[in-house]
């Protein structure tokens, strides 16, 4: 009974208030709690030897913020940089970590009630970093878990 009351209480915690954005064509959203703030996309300095997804680091009025290219780290195709590119600047833990997207769309209000469980792949697709599926006027919202999107090994020594 324990491990019910668990599932439900982490289902519950699903619902609130996510800041969407885009990927390619798909949408995405990450707990607007854990969004520090977007910023135009700037300058970024190269860190050697990084993973392929670190893209560097950026001087965010005199802090260092590690910036990761979240196409890359999902192993989507790069492409050039637009106007609507622009950093998120996420919380995880007690550090901040730029995500690059290819545009932020908007913030959202998802009911429990609009929330799926990720999809089952088996050991062949990862979700683990998958909330759920928000259903929102029409069409599926992808709800990550960033603190797990991100590797904090991947950056440990980068800022």
């Amino acid at each position: 009974m324990t491990d019910n009351a668990a599932t439900v209480t982490d289902t519950n915690s699903r619902a609130g208030m996510y800041l969407t954005f885009g990927l390619a064509d798909e949408e995405y959203g990450v707990e607007i709690l854990k969004v520090r703030e977007i910023i135009c996309m700037m300058d970024i300095t190269a860190v050697p030897k990084a993973p392929p997804h670190v893209k560097g680091v950026v001087n965010l009025r005199g802090k260092v913020v590690p910036v990761i290219e979240l196409r890359t780290r999902f192993s989507m195709p790069t492409i050039e940089s637009t106007e609507e590119t622009c950093i998120i600047v996420v919380v995880v833990g007690t550090r901040e970590i730029g995500v690059v997207v290819d545009r932020v769309s908007e913030v959202l209000d998802i009911a429990e009630k609009d929330i799926e469980d990720p999809p089952t792949f088996g050991t062949i697709v990862d979700t683990s970093f998958l909330i759920g599926m928000g259903k929102t006027e029409g069409h599926v919202t992808i709800l990550l878990d960033i603190t797990k999107v991100l590797d904090p090994n991947d950056i440990a020594g980068i800022a």
